[in-house]
């Protein structure tokens, strides 16, 4: 089978279109036949070991010191179930599903294995194929940070960096959970993110949401600009900063804010949960979740792909489609 193989860490190029072995099912396990997977911020990354500030040397380590342990990207996938173990009771060849691998990676391949019991879900069947391949990364990281940040019905939330594949999420799950919703995007996205739900979008080109005189309950830093020095005077008391996207520093001060304030800094990696992709396909059946889809590539246009996440300009999700 093809897979999408980096050897090195660098830039676009070192991605290459490889034969591999094809894996067979161990008893428990799903062979998945995939039709569509993602380019997502974690795979540009990872690929070019490009890490927020002061998480350089720890990501050398955990993900390979002079070069990636896991060879190959992806961390999301739609496609067919193609064969099953013997033991496997959920699942049946023909199904349609979706499936998430996180930080293990795997899914730049045209055929994946995973436990029945991991991170694998029925796809919606009002989701293309391409769709579902883009439910999972968003969708999880929002889904943590919110039960980590406690959200409420009725209260104010505001997204900076409403128009990525993690703010396009939390905008339409935050309008689902009941919240009030403001997003902070660019000019060229105000529309796309009113269109999600927000109530509110602000132009960060023209104004500054730490400046308007309006707080928030909880603030969304997806985007990395919105640090609690920043951000605090946005934020009421009790209220929750929530960094998807922020340094060491971030979260070293976790601990100082809530000693020090009634505010809290909510930081760290995402943990997500196998049923988060099942509440997931639930929303999207419902109408409540569906990802955006900025562009699409064919297999063998990988580089390709990179190259655009790369310039920081996606609006919500890229996908790569196989034959």
């Amino acid at each position: 089978m093809k897979a999408i193989v980096y050897e090195r860490y660098g830039p676009p190029d070192v991605l290459q279109v490889r034969e591999v072995p094809k894996p067979t099912p161990q008893d428990n396990e799903v062979l998945i036949k995939t039709h569509a997977t993602t380019v997502t911020a974690g795979d540009w990354r990872l690929r070019s070991l490009d890490m927020p500030f002061g998480f350089g040397l720890i990501g050398r380590l955990v993900v390979g010191v002079t070069r990636p342990r896991q060879p190959i990207l992806g961390t999301e996938l739609a496609g067919e179930v193609e064969s099953v173990g013997k033991l496997v009771s959920k699942f049946k060849v023909g199904d349609q599903v979706f499936a998430f691998t996180g930080a293990r990676m795997g899914c730049y391949t045209e055929y994946k294995c995973l436990p029945e019991d991991g991170p694998v879900a029925l796809k919606p069947a009002q989701l293309t194929y391409d769709e579902a391949a883009a439910l999972s990364s968003g969708g999880t990281t929002a889904l943590d940070f919110f039960r980590r940040g406690k959200l409420q019905r009725g209260e104010t939330v505001l997204v900076n960096g409403a128009s990525g594949g993690v703010g396009t999420a939390a905008v339409q799950l935050a309008k689902h959970f009941g919240a009030v919703v403001t997003g902070v995007c660019s000019t060229a996205n105000v529309e796309l993110v009113r269109s999600l739900g927000a109530s509110h979008v602000i132009d960060y080109t023209k104004e500054d949401f730490t400046e308007q005189g309006e707080t928030y309950d909880v603030i969304v830093d997806t985007a990395g600009t919105a640090r609690f020095s920043r951000s605090k005077r946005a934020l009421r008391e009790g209220g929750r900063l929530l960094v998807v996207l922020g340094g060491l520093p971030d979260v070293l001060q976790v601990p100082w804010v809530s000693m020090t304030s009634r505010k809290k800094v909510i930081a760290g990696p995402a943990a997500w949960r196998p049923d988060d992709l099942r509440v997931l396909a639930e929303l999207a059946g419902a109408g409540a979740f569906k990802p955006v889809i900025d562009r699409r590539y064919r297999f063998e246009q990988i580089v390709e792909a990179h190259r655009y996440v790369d310039t920081g300009r996606k609006k919500g999700n890229v996908v790569i489609t196989l034959p």
